[in-house]
């Protein structure tokens, strides 16, 4: 098999650990580099997941990198194709996204700065929340592209969709599509005109009431494994949708799926970063996919647009 290219998880915590152990696993890869501030942690991880590829047969290497508040240890990213962001503090019981915005806009700006300096021709994607914002943020410090760009939010919120209609109708999850646009939060956009069940409208199987209580859980997915855990945030789906988003860019796949992404004139949508379908390569994203849309559909998409633009402008200050 044939493996290329370096890519770089920033944050060893429960998400990023995992994320970067499903990196290596697809064994596509030549390096899987993980760092975090508190000292040994990425190391002891790496260590620990390089011992695992004689029992799972992939030979990507999996290096650990303590770094440092002034930058130290960021030399080793240098050279990776894609950097993942999942460094930030986790929600605890009783927070929304919004109340990490502070503390995680520093954070952000800091590997951004240093993501810039050693990796400039990395694609980045964006895990740390709240997500729509701190993926602006990071879009405006490194001044790269916006194709460049991307956060991790709609596959996530999709699959979770996914999941639970399988769950309420007692079928294989992959008997399901769904779809679910917007914001990473209170204003994201289910659409159900997208979903679907052995290619039956989902709508043709479940009353109104019932596709609004799924999508209302699917909203308030994170804050439900949040309270059930205490301690800690999602890290099992997350991780697997931002590593699949991962795979698509150092494929070249240009697969469909839904990211979040800067809007100029898509839907009649200008000047956010907002979660859409998007066609991504090995630069990045590669287009935004439109698709046709319900009237009440696009309207909420709008009203999502516009809820998060002022935001992302605030955020920008952090």
């Amino acid at each position: 098999m044939a493996r290329t290219g370096k890519v770089t998880v920033v944050g060893a915590g429960f998400y990023g650990s995992t994320t970067a152990l499903r990196l290596a696993e697809y064994d596509i890869f030549d390096e899987v580099v993980l760092t975090d501030i508190v000292e040994g942690k990425p190391e002891g991880l790496a260590l620990d997941m390089n011992q695992s590829r004689p029992v799972e047969g992939f030979e990507t290497k999996v290096t650990g990198q303590t770094t440092g508040l002034a930058g130290e240890g960021y030399e080793a990213i240098a050279g990776s194709h894609i950097v993942i962001v999942t460094a930030g503090l986790p929600r605890k019981p009783g927070m929304s996204r919004m109340d990490l915005i502070g503390v995680n806009a520093k954070i952000v700006r800091s590997v951004a700065e240093n993501v810039v300096k050693h990796a400039p021709d990395a694609v980045l994607i964006m895990v740390s929340n709240p997500l729509d914002e701190m993926t602006a943020l990071a879009a405006n410090v490194t001044g790269f592209p916006s194709h460049q760009v991307m956060g991790q939010a709609g596959m996530l919120d999709t699959a979770r969709f996914s999941n639970f209609v399988a769950e309420r109708l007692s079928v294989p999850v992959g008997s399901v599509r769904t779809l679910t646009l917007g914001s990473h939060g209170d204003t994201m956009v289910p659409v159900p005109s997208a979903c679907t069940v052995d290619g039956k409208p989902l709508t043709d199987l479940l009353p109104a009431v019932d596709i609004e209580a799924l999508v209302q859980r699917t909203r308030d997915g994170g804050a439900e494994i949040v309270k059930l855990l205490k301690t800690g945030s999602a890290y099992y789906a997350p991780s697997a949708a931002a590593a699949r988003m991962a795979r698509a860019v150092a494929e070249d796949s240009h697969a469909v799926l839904p990211v979040c992404t800067w809007m100029d004139g898509q839907y009649g949508i200008s000047g956010v970063y907002l979660g859409v379908e998007a066609e991504i390569g090995s630069a990045g994203i590669v287009r935004v996919v439109e698709r046709d849309l319900s009237e009440s559909e696009l309207a909420s998409l709008r009203a999502a647009a516009d809820a998060v633009r002022t935001k992302q402008a605030d955020v920008a200050s952090l």
